[in-house]
């Protein structure tokens, strides 16, 4: 175990991958708070506010077992800048959506697009991570989403309450550029097997590039758990605005710090130990980071409630996923990766769906303790499973994959 811990993990390509990721995560993410007030601007009910996450999510989740199949098949690097270009273009378009309808459209487009470039640019990381060294890898890997997640809406809230949202669109695209230009000096690793499959020996399923079944179960705690979250990502610049409280980018910037304090540990933790108690902790400090949320009435509280959910929720993602892709054989780490965004994609997107609805009639504040209902079952099943006679084992079965 000490040899192979000693494969390296900081290669040149490993930290342009990463840091080109961050790009592409900051360019989508600074627009995620800013776009449903932009459409209540243009005119837009609650509904419509709520579908300007659905259908995005829609979109993402459509796109994704059509790219998992090409990943069985194909080398990563053409894969990685089609998803970028495709990024940077429907983002470039947004300036010119004045119709709620026109709006919508280019939701779709654009989680089409995200679907695509988040399981390719995902699964092209798990290649050039060492197997002995998964866990941590992909939570500094996931540092990137992460981070990407958390800073880039406190700058998309500053730049739509400051200046143009042109002009926010604009910056989000320069950030686009930034990550096509990293992403294309990457020296990428695809699996042997996957350059000896071919295409016409292989035949397409959309379920079988849909679900993974070995890497089901994880996803399933990432589904849940996003229903939660994506109350707050919907709507907490509307709460804030309801509340009074003008430092809601605290809960960003204390939850990016947090996130990237918790992370390091949560990898060695997941490579160590396995994912389930990690899974269980962070849980319930996400959990708790909820219900502070919905009781601020202060700058002070948004900080408390950043704090927590950068420990729990920023420790939780990466864990899911190196969950995930630690049960998948090498060559479905497409599909699994493609799961894996999806239930969170899925997760916020139905969450903006239901609580844009049910927001006509409960107060934001309730919205969010209701949603962490989702929370509570996440810790359920992960406890239930943890007790079936397999289940310690899955995480070391799988570093034995390669």
């Amino acid at each position: 175990m000490s040899q192979t811990n000693k494969e390296p993990l900081w290669t040149t390509s490993f930290i342009k991958l990463m840091v080109g990721n961050l790009f592409v995560f900051m360019s989508f993410q600074m627009l995620i708070p800013t776009l449903p007030p932009y459409i209540k601007s243009i005119g837009a009910n609650g509904m419509e506010i709520g579908l300007v996450t659905a259908l995005f999510s829609i979109g993402a989740v459509l796109s994704r077992p059509f790219i998992g199949f090409l990943l069985e098949y194909k080398a990563r690097k053409p894969l990685v800048l089609i998803g970028a270009v495709m990024l940077l273009l429907i983002t470039l378009l947004y300036p010119v959506s004045q119709v709620v309808v026109v709006f919508l459209g280019f939701r779709l487009l654009h989680g089409l697009a995200w679907g695509w470039s988040t399981t390719v640019n995902g699964t092209a990381a798990v290649d050039v991570v060492p197997n002995s060294r998964l866990g941590e890898g992909m939570g500094y890997y996931g540092l990137s989403i992460t981070i990407g997640m958390i800073i880039a809406p406190s700058l998309g809230i500053f730049l739509f309450q400051t200046t143009s949202f042109e002009n926010l669109i604009y910056i989000s695209g320069a950030l686009g550029v930034i990550a096509l230009v990293l992403l294309s000096t990457v020296r990428y690793q695809t699996p042997e097997t996957v350059l000896q499959s071919k295409r016409e020996d292989m035949k397409f399923s959309y379920v079988g590039s849909l679900v993974d079944k070995a890497g089901w179960f994880p996803s399933m705690i990432t589904f849940l758990l996003n229903l939660g979250y994506g109350t707050i990502v919907t709507f907490i610049v509307i709460f804030g605005e309801e509340r009074g409280i003008d430092q809601i980018f605290l809960f960003y910037l204390l939850n990016a710090v947090m996130a990237s304090l918790s992370r390091p540990v949560a990898g060695k933790w997941f490579d160590q130990r396995g994912p389930r108690g990690l899974v269980i902790l962070t849980i319930m400090v996400t959990f708790a980071g909820m219900w502070v949320l919905s009781f601020a009435y202060s700058g002070m509280m948004i900080a408390l409630a950043g704090v927590l959910f950068g420990i729990g929720f920023g420790s939780l993602i990466p864990t899911l996923q190196s969950w995930t892709l630690s049960r998948t054989a090498p060559n479905r780490r497409g599909v699994a990766n493609g799961m894996f965004f999806s239930s969170i994609d899925l997760g916020i997107g139905v969450s903006g769906l239901i609580f844009g609805i049910l927001a006509q009639y409960v107060a934001i504040g309730s919205l969010f303790q209701i949603s962490s209902v989702f929370m509570v079952a996440a810790l359920i099943l992960t406890i239930l499973e943890g007790r079936r006679p397999k289940g310690a084992s899955h995480a070391k079965e799988a570093l034995s994959l390669e």
